[in-house]
């Protein structure tokens, strides 16, 4: 296939005799003149040897460059950073998670705009470098296709399927005496037995849901395990297709739209997705200059029906959905429900709808379910509002029997204060524990909290003891754990506001979060309320802490596409 460049951004570093030092670099690294006359793609991986989630993209992305050349492109690997939530957790690292999604945007656009790629294949594991990846993507604005790493395999422990997540329930099994330390060294050790992504509707599978809802990824490309060759596959499938959207000029804004995260919204809420996915579609739409926030989000979830038995609020995880046909037999059952718009249009030139005309729905299998017989009438989590968080807050209650909740407050100004607690067995059943100045600014870095949700879980007291924060969960996590809570204590919200033995009341049916203080008395202490001194004054965590927004628009960094002049693919 031959493509004119004179209208393509690489024709400032490979047409006329302006070019001729740009294509001395070229030839030095063994392209030859067809090769620099041709499309250059970048092909961006985030390949580390951080953890099992990334270490499989380098394969993948070879077979990603021979789906470029075939059709007619030259490609340009490179790659970018990664923060793996599942070593980072439970410590101060975990600072370093959610501000990893935006340095991802960030290298990418920079290597992108610095080389003058003309196109962008997209390869990625971990759970911030997925929504990292689709944000550059939409913001460059060049024809670009992403593609999920794949998810682990299940670990098998005594007969029983386990995730990473069963492993952090362990730890607080053990601080309890109901898992000895010879039995959680055994799970530690299976849990986890291939590359690939953590294995249940957490994150990054969430994330990976999303990229074939929204129509940046190819149909059926999220599902294959890492580990499989059939990766490979869709990796050559995904280098065609960019070259495809190139000759038919289809950008990312003509496929985000506010019709496909409104479906995105709805394939999260339908799996019993990760909360997290509250904090990426906003920012995914941020750099379209599309409002969509947090309430947005949540009110797709209440009008949404739960339709798949998936982990951590089901049964399965993602190599089963994988064996029954992938994401597209859930958005299969959503498109014939009547749930999605069936006419956005995706990364394979056509629209959604067309993707799936030819899917038959299996009826022998117990993982995803039809939206007239749902695991439940509504979706899998749920937004709440009250004078604990005027700007809102969100809560999974995917597989949760309890819906509402009073006790006693017991405050803590980080995480690791409450998790000592946990471990010392310090938190009973009615309690309220409330982590504060965990939010995007006031951590800074909106950390998880697993290790203390996982901790409370494990010791038995998933639905008896309820948990609120301004920071956020990771997708493994379950119970009645309510996140993202706004305005965040750094900013003089009422959660930093709270003390010790005040009643706090949640009821997800209402969609209420307060606190049984009167406004009076809300006023008085925000008046004797001073700002806590943040504890990074240099370097990449305080940057993220001067620029940072509020959660229920996505922490996101930049004002995007709203005040943009002209985007990159038109230089």
């Amino acid at each position: 296939m031959k493509f004119n460049k004179s209208k393509l951004p690489s024709r400032h570093v490979s047409v006329g005799v302006k070019s001729a030092g740009h294509r001395s670099m070229y030839y030095a690294m063994g392209l030859k003149k067809e090769d620099i006359e041709k499309p250059f793609i970048g092909v961006a991986t985030t390949w580390n040897e951080a953890a099992p989630c990334n270490i499989t993209l380098s394969r993948q992305a070879q077979s990603v460059k021979k789906g470029v050349k075939s059709a007619g492109g030259t490609p340009r690997e490179f790659t970018t950073i990664t923060v793996t939530d599942g070593i980072a957790m439970g410590h101060a690292g975990m600072k370093s998670s959610l501000i990893s999604r935006e340095v991802i945007a960030d290298s990418v656009e920079l290597t992108m705009r610095g080389h003058c790629y003309d196109a962008l294949v997209g390869l990625a594991g971990c759970d911030k470098s997925l929504p990292g990846l689709m944000m550059v993507m939409v913001r460059l604005n060049v024809p670009s296709v992403f593609i999920y790493g794949g998810s682990i395999l299940p670990g098998n422990f005594r007969g029983k399927d386990v995730t990473i997540a069963d492993v952090f329930e362990g730890i607080g099994k053990h601080s309890t005496g109901a898992m000895s330390e010879k039995d959680l060294y055994e799970l530690e050790t299976l849990a986890c037995p291939s590359g690939g992504s953590c294995g249940g509707q957490f994150t990054a599978n969430t994330m990976a849901c999303v990229s074939e809802a929204l129509g940046l990824a190819l149909p059926g490309s999220a599902g294959t395990p890492a580990v499989y060759e059939e990766r490979d596959k869709y990796s050559v499938l995904s280098g065609e297709a960019v070259m495809n959207l190139i000759e038919k000029k289809i950008r990312p804004r003509d496929i985000v739209t506010r019709k496909s995260l409104e479906n995105a919204a709805v394939v999260v809420a339908a799996s019993g997705g990760s909360t997290n996915a509250a904090l990426h579609l906003p920012a995914i739409a941020n750099e379209a200059g599309i409002k969509f926030t947090l309430e947005d989000v949540t009110k797709i979830s209440k009008k949404t029906p739960y339709i798949a038995d998936l982990k951590p609020g089901g049964k399965y995880v993602a190599k089963d959905l994988y064996e029954i046909g992938g994401v597209p037999i859930l958005i299969k059952a959503l498109l014939d429900g009547g749930f999605l718009h069936g006419d956005c249009m995706t990364v394979s030139g056509k629209t959604i709808a067309e993707n799936h005309k030819d899917i038959i729905f299996p009826s022998n299998q117990k993982i995803i379910y039809k939206t007239n017989n749902p695991l439940n009438k509504s979706g899998g989590f749920v937004g709440l509002k009250g004078n604990l968080a005027p700007e809102g807050a969100i809560v999974k209650v995917a597989g949760m029997k309890r819906k509402k909740f009073k006790g006693r407050a017991k405050c803590f100004d980080s995480e690791k204060f409450a998790l000592k607690a946990v471990m010392e067995r310090k938190i009973k059943s009615g309690d309220v524990v409330v982590i504060r100045y965990e939010g995007p600014k006031g951590s800074p870095g909106m950390p998880e909290m697993l290790s203390t949700t996982a901790a409370i879980y494990g010791q038995g007291l998933g639905e008896e003891v309820a948990l609120i924060t301004d920071g956020r969960f990771s997708g493994a996590t379950h119970g009645f754990c309510i996140g993202h809570v706004g305005p965040e204590a750094a900013n003089g919200g009422p959660i930093g506001l709270i003390k010790n033995g005040d009643i706090i009341e949640i009821d997800s049916d209402k969609g209420v979060l307060k606190v049984q203080l009167t406004s009076k008395e809300l006023r008085k202490r925000k008046k004797r309320w001073k700002p806590k001194k943040i504890e990074y004054n240099s370097g990449t965590l305080w940057k993220y802490s001067q620029s940072v927004g509020p959660a229920f628009k996505g922490a996101v960094t930049h004002p995007g596409a709203y005040k943009e002049k002209k985007s990159y693919a038109d230089i």
